[in-house]
């Protein structure tokens, strides 16, 4: 058993909650994140089945990181997954599909901001987030 003061480590996709659909390919798009990047400190990620989170400040939004005071405390990330078919409908499949990648990127890279430095921040999120994107399209041939 591991002492209370080392927090658990990886990535884990949570939410049976969630659109099916988007879970599958999240799971999968983690275990490609687990072998490329580092996590050291446990984040979940909740799927909701809804089209939007309310985050504590009471904004309207489709991805949140939460990013706790304290090292100790785990962080995680949730994700509105509930326009799936709209999205699917107006993009295809792969494109509603990389779109939650992108979210999940988007988030993921607000928690490696958090292990660094304790704050979060939005310059540079969306290159990155694409960028990671990208990698993965090019190791994949649909998301």
């Amino acid at each position: 058993m591991l002492p209370a003061t080392l927090p658990r480590r990886g990535l884990r996709i949570c939410g049976a909650r969630g659109n099916s659909v988007v879970r599958r390919a999240l799971v999968r798009y983690a275990r490609w994140l687990r072998v490329e990047y580092e996590f050291p400190i446990r984040v979940p990620v909740y799927l909701f089945p809804s089209e939007y989170i309310i985050t504590r400040e009471g904004q309207q939004v489709t991805a949140s990181f939460f990013a706790p005071f304290s090292r100790s405390v785990e962080p995680y990330v949730r994700i509105a997954t509930g326009d799936y078919a709209e999205l699917s409908k107006q993009r295809g499949r792969d494109s509603a599909i990389a779109a939650y990648m992108l979210s999940l990127n988007h988030e993921l890279t607000h928690y490696w901001q958090w292990i660094e430095t304790g704050k979060t921040w939005e310059k540079g999120v969306v290159r990155r987030a694409s960028a990671m994107l990208r990698r993965y399209e090019a190791s994949t041939r649909h998301p």
